[in-house]
């Protein structure tokens, strides 16, 4: 089966003592995000706190783990470096005060996304914690006539479900990565449960590459995914890792 992934990685950056704030320090916006000198599609902007890539699609497994890897190289060894700065791999953090003073710090700026097992807009989160910021790992995915609901619950399924026993950052939860969160795209659709935990491992970059073709696949084979719609959800949201462990072994999930 043929299909594009692409990725908007969001990453956190910080120095011996701390996470900073990316303003001023890499360029690029939503609106206008700058061009990569590492070809053509890679991109990288300012959001928030944290830095933002994108790169070109990518039709092959190794082209994509070589597209997140060229992007993530050179911004953290041509680009943040020179600050002082490195890579924090965590998905969710509360900053110092200090590095939320900028007003860009407080600008929230995501169009709504959706729930697909609701079929309703996700209400924009709230946190109690107002310094609280988070990362995302969302995945493009492209494919010629796509069944988009399906998609994105086979996505909860093979991905979702999964990263809820590979992926440490439950913080991230009071905030984004609840279950089925998608938006449809003119190419297919952007799965957006998951966080940024996958982006920084080869092994795990490919994992994200072969369970969105599992998940096609069992889109293909008209897999009822409705019958686990509370399993699903329950294990995603709750990051019920008992919950999820039952659904691994039943359909026999990877587990990187």
């Amino acid at each position: 089966m043929n299909y594009y992934l692409g990725a908007d990685p969001e990453i956190f950056v910080g120095d011996a003592t701390s996470v900073r704030s990316i303003i001023d320090k890499v360029g690029g916006t939503k609106d206008h995000p700058m061009p990569l000198p590492i070809g053509e599609g890679f991109c990288v902007q300012e959001d928030n706190v944290a830095l933002e890539f994108n790169i070109p699609a990518s039709g092959t497994r190794a082209e994509f783990i070589k597209n997140i890897c060229m992007a993530t190289d050179f911004l953290e060894q041509a680009m943040i470096d020179r600050y002082g700065l490195r890579f924090v791999k965590q998905s969710a953090v509360s900053f110092p005060k200090e590095e939320l003073n900028d007003p860009r710090a407080l600008v929230f700026g995501c169009d709504p996304d959706y729930n697909v097992w609701t079929g309703k807009a996700n209400a924009r989160p709230l946190s109690t914690d107002s310094s609280l910021r988070s990362c995302g790992g969302h995945v493009h995915i492209g494919i010629a006539n796509m069944d988009v609901v399906n998609t994105i619950k086979a996505c909860d399924l093979f991905l979702g479900v999964p990263s809820v026993l590979m992926d440490n950052g439950e913080l991230r939860k009071q905030l984004y990565g609840k279950a089925g969160a998608y938006r449809k795209k003119p190419y297919g659709a952007e799965y957006r449960t998951l966080s940024n935990f996958w982006v920084f491992d080869p092994k795990l970059i490919g994992w994200v590459h072969d369970n969105v073709g599992r998940a096609l696949d069992a889109v293909s084979n008209k897999f009822d995914f409705d019958q686990e719609q509370e399993n699903i959800v329950n294990a995603i949201n709750n990051n019920d890792k008992q919950l999820a462990q039952m659904l691994v072994n039943k359909y026999e999930l990877q587990i990187v």
